[in-house]
């Protein structure tokens, strides 16, 4: 028997009633200093708020961001966004963040101004909108709007007392801005051709619709450590650039006679692309049927929000949880948020896709509608003025269906145009100063907004590629398609690595003193679609003025040395190692 023991049976009872009360009376006075233990979180932000407590609880340090979004929410700050407008005073950095949430960019210092972004399921606008965003553009903007890079748009230079009243303008047109910037499932894009291609397997409209609904409707999908993107191809013959999106569904066909799963059409998933980060999305083995495609979707950016990293921003993407833990464990975790088993298939097993056109999105081309056309109409770099805008919405709605259809490659499709009518239209659109023909090198320009209205670009991009174009043209002539795309910064709005040849916007030191001059890296041999290839760097540090005669350069070798008629730039710089490539770009008088 212990000696605490024995004295406890030598107390009286009075004793060991007064030493139970005075314990008790001890555990009180902790508990009632102690402070009492934090509620875990609840409502539709709360898998978010758990993800920063754990990544704190392990002993990292939350991005700036992170801490911002749990300090306030920007879809809870609506108020203050106003307050500020009233005020016409521009956001702190940590509002500007925040305010990206409705798709508003304080673009300070390339503009002292606003950008604004919109969301456009599957790229598609009716006539009656694209008019009122013309009268948008005219009265917040400038008179101008641009065509992006995921078949969107966006106006700029909007000053600070606009603020909100552009945000609810674009709502007042049946369109929104919500959550087409920072750390948001951003603009879904589809097939440009959906309902209208001979060749397609699927039409991504209301898929594309059903998703822009459903992320606008839920709350919880904004509590994302990273912005993320999801596209819908349906088979047709225009590309959509799918496996450079975090999810990409491709429409596929499968064939009687395999094992388990029913013939027809099905959405194939590939997962993982951030071309900016030289990597594109991969081919998970699962396919769904059309109608689950959201619920699947939904399911991924769930584990995204418990997985994803919430301390760096640079490897906060989906690309770096499937790095980390592989795509079998990944995919564990999305079947165990679904409502359906999902299905696998080996690829060799599916239909060959058809063809993709490349320069479809160009010219007059024949729909699966009898005696109808989409008509592409070829928008240098993306740029539209007001009256252009409004020209465009007026022809649509004379001549075409009514729709306008943006594209990932800065342009617009007119659909439903009766072969009557393509002489008319033709003519209109050229009034308008724009037109339905271009040079192959034209066709395939992508530029991302540049140092004129962003500040992570090192040089202007959209001026830039003009440049390149124009010195391609004064020089050669060719008819197979190519595609230089013209990024300013890391970013890779542009998506540089996919492109024959990409330029990324590089400070180029002129002198030994430090000081530098805009310019570029150039990168060769990317690709999409049946040719998808991440392109690598050839040469670093080209003055933005040199780029123009170095890239004709490079042309012009491939056209007077490719293996045959038909072989692409692509081909034609994966099939040289780096030092032919480089001889090449060399002028004529010193490689002689």
């Amino acid at each position: 028997m212990n000696a605490e023991v024995m004295m406890t049976q030598d107390l009286s009872s009075e004793q060991k009633r007064y030493l139970e009360g005075f314990a008790s009376g001890m555990a009180i006075a902790r508990n009632a200093a102690a402070p009492p233990a934090a509620a875990p979180p609840q409502g539709p932000d709360a898998a978010a708020l758990r993800a920063m407590d754990e990544a704190e609880r392990a002993g990292k340090k939350l991005a700036d961001q992170e801490k911002w979004k749990r300090k306030a929410h920007p879809f809870d700050e609506y108020p203050r966004l106003q307050a500020q407008a009233l005020a016409g005073t521009f956001p702190s950095p940590e509002d500007n963040f925040r305010w990206r949430y409705y798709g508003l960019f304080y673009v300070s210092p390339a503009q002292d101004s606003y950008m604004l972004r919109l969301r456009i399921a599957n790229g598609i606008l009716r006539a009656d909108q694209m008019a009122g965003l013309a009268t948008l553009a005219e009265r917040f903007s400038r008179g101008a709007a641009q065509v992006t890079t995921r078949a969107n748009l966006q106006m700029r230079e909007i000053v600070a007392h606009d603020a909100t009243l552009v945000v609810e303008a674009v709502q007042d047109l049946g369109l929104t801005s919500r959550g087409s910037g920072a750390d948001n499932i951003r603009n879904v894009t589809g097939s440009p051709t959906a309902g209208i291609d001979a060749q397609e397997l699927l039409d991504t409209r209301p898929l594309a619709r059903a998703w822009h609904f459903h992320v606008l409707n839920d709350r919880s999908l904004a509590g994302l450590p990273r912005k993320f993107n999801v596209a819908f191809d349906g088979g047709g013959a225009l590309p959509v650039l799918e496996e450079t999106n975090d999810i990409g569904f491709q429409a596929v066909e499968v064939p009687d006679g395999v094992a388990g799963i029913a013939p027809g059409v099905w959405c194939r998933l590939v997962l993982g692309g951030i071309s900016g980060h030289g990597d594109l999305a991969r081919d998970t083995g699962v396919i769904c049927r059309p109608e689950q495609c959201s619920g699947l979707a939904d399911a991924i950016l769930r584990v995204f929000i418990d997985k994803g990293d919430r301390t760096n921003r640079a490897k906060a993407r989906l690309k770096y949880v499937l790095d980390g833990m592989g795509f079998a464990a990944f995919l564990e975790l999305v079947e165990a948020r679904c409502s359906f088993k999902l299905q696998r298939i080996d690829a060799a097993l599916l239909k060959p896709r058809g063809p993709q056109l490349r320069n479809g999105h160009i010219g007059v081309h024949s729909q699966k509608q009898a005696r109808l056309n989409w008509v592409g109409v070829a928008l240098p770099v993306g740029r539209l003025s007001a009256a252009q805008m409004r020209g465009l919405a007026d022809i649509a709605q004379k001549f075409g269906d009514g729709d306008l259809r943006l594209t990932v490659w800065q342009n617009l499709l007119l659909s439903g145009v009766r072969d009557e009518d393509i002489a008319t239209v033709d003519a209109a659109i050229t009034e308008l100063g724009l037109a339905t023909h271009a040079s192959a090198i034209a066709c395939g320009l992508v530029a991302c907004t540049g140092s004129a209205g962003c500040k992570f670009a090192a040089a202007d991009t959209k001026a830039d590629a003009l440049a390149i174009a124009a010195a391609v043209e004064a020089e050669l002539a060719f008819d197979t398609p190519l595609n230089v795309h013209v990024t300013g910064c890391h970013n890779s709005c542009a998506q540089h690595y996919i492109g024959d040849i990409g330029l990324i916007g590089a400070k180029v030191p002129v002198n030994d003193e430090g000081d530098t001059a805009p310019g570029y890296d150039m990168v060769v041999g990317g690709g999409y679609g049946a040719q998808a290839r991440i392109g690598r760097v050839l040469r670093e540090k080209i003055r933005a003025d040199e780029a123009p005669a170095l890239v004709t350069r490079m042309l012009a070798a491939w056209l007077a040395q490719r293996s045959d008629g038909d072989e692409s730039f692509a081909a034609f710089a994966n099939r040289h190692d780096d030092a032919a490539l480089l001889k090449m770009l060399l002028p004529m008088d010193v490689t002689e």
